[in-house]
């Protein structure tokens, strides 16, 4: 979240890797005056931003393939009303489903977060730390990560 100009970031419970409206309440429950979102990295296989907000939430699935395997990825194919048949994703290569322009007014154009998704030689976890680099976090962020291995 960022307020007075600064990011502070938190690391979520576990539980709202695996489902939707705990990720979305989770973040309800922040109360900030500044903008609010999460990154959710999911098994380190594909990532959604939640952006929780008066109009609704805003969401970007990084790969809608994963629905076929996770029930959050289709927890938000079905939030996004995403006209999208199980059998046309078997063989699909993967592809984003959701609003890119989600981050735009803090600081990450669509466009950039368009390129960020197409750069398919990276890791879930590079995306989302260039997500942060490219807004201005990337410290924050490293610094709310769990520490892996320890």
């Amino acid at each position: 979240m960022r307020e007075d100009g600064k990011w502070r970031c938190t690391s979520m419970r576990a539980v709202a890797l695996t489902s939707l409206t705990k990720a979305e309440t989770e973040l309800r429950e922040l109360r900030s005056a500044g903008a609010v979102f999460g990154l959710l990295n999911v098994d380190d296989e594909f990532f959604v931003i939640i952006r929780p907000g008066p109009a609704g939430t805003r969401l970007l699935l990084s790969d809608a393939t994963a629905a076929l395997d996770y029930d959050i990825a289709d927890e938000v194919l079905e939030e996004l009303d995403a006209d999208i048949d199980a059998d046309d994703l078997e063989d699909a290569d993967p592809f984003e489903e959701g609003d890119l322009g989600l981050l735009s007014d803090i600081g990450l154009p669509a466009a950039v977060l368009g390129v960020i998704l197409d750069e398919s030689d990276l890791a879930v976890d590079e995306q989302l730390h260039r997500i942060a680099s490219e807004m201005g976090f990337d410290e924050q962020l490293t610094a709310a990560l769990p520490r892996r291995g320890r």
